[in-house]
């Protein structure tokens, strides 16, 4: 019987016990995990993390804009991490071995969703069980992150980049958003209603996302960037 299975039943016999002992257990995995992560990940040179959608198809738009885009990145001598999914993940971590770069894939198994793409580097693909700790390893082992279009997941990744750099609790990287009209009218509202409204955010935060529109504006921004920056683990 699966561990998830275990607990299941024991909610259902109302077996407290048992479920703080699944619990405490829990951590062991978690932590092998983070080890798991950490020495795989500690050696892989300068990347760049690409996120959006696992439903975008091989056809459209933006999935060719995120294969060049990660094209161009193995060209200026920067490896790209992935999701390790479909979608922007697999242009990503195809565009980056077309260049014959660094090619890594955080993978995490999603019912009807996620499954591992074909371009990542043998060597450079973990499968995480844990949401928290395969952004752990985003944001530790990224020199920038490049979001495209994408969904809850896609979103829940931007924020939580902008928010450690916000409070200091990770190094400060650039956030690239790609795509002006898809994501301008959410800039618009951080803006207009985030800003100007509420007061929730301060001015120089808008300073820490950058919106362009094409594969050599987004390049331009990680190599500006680091014009002026290390390339340093993000913690």
């Amino acid at each position: 019987m699966s561990d998830r299975n275990r607990v299941e039943e024991a909610f259902q016999k109302k077996d407290w016990n048992e479920i703080k002992t699944n619990d405490s257990w829990a951590v062991f995995k978690i932590m092998s995990e983070f080890v798991e992560g950490y020495e795989r990940l500690a050696r892989i040179g300068p990347c760049v993390s690409i996120f959006g959608s696992a439903r975008t198809k091989e056809n459209h738009e933006y999935y060719e804009l995120a294969e060049e885009i990660a094209y161009k990145l193995t060209l200026n001598n920067y490896g790209v991490i992935t999701g390790g999914g479909p979608g922007i993940m697999e242009a990503g971590n195809k565009g980056a071995r077309r260049g014959q770069g660094t090619s890594v894939g955080l993978n995490i198994d999603l019912p009807f969703e996620q499954h591992y793409n074909p371009y990542i580097d043998s060597d450079k693909m973990i499968n995480f069980d844990y949401f928290f700790v395969r952004k752990v390893m985003f944001v530790k082992y990224a020199q920038g992150f490049i979001v495209l279009p994408g969904g809850f997941g896609t979103l829940d990744e931007l924020f939580e980049a902008l928010t450690l750099i916000q409070t200091k609790k990770t190094g400060q990287f650039p956030v690239i958003l790609v795509g002006k009209s898809f994501w301008g009218g959410l800039l618009e509202w951080i803006k207009t209603t985030l800003l100007d409204s509420e007061s929730n955010i301060s001015p120089k935060d808008l300073d820490l996302i950058k919106l362009v529109d094409t594969a050599d504006e987004a390049v331009e921004e990680i190599n500006l960037f680091y014009k002026k920056h290390r390339h340093t683990p993000n913690f």
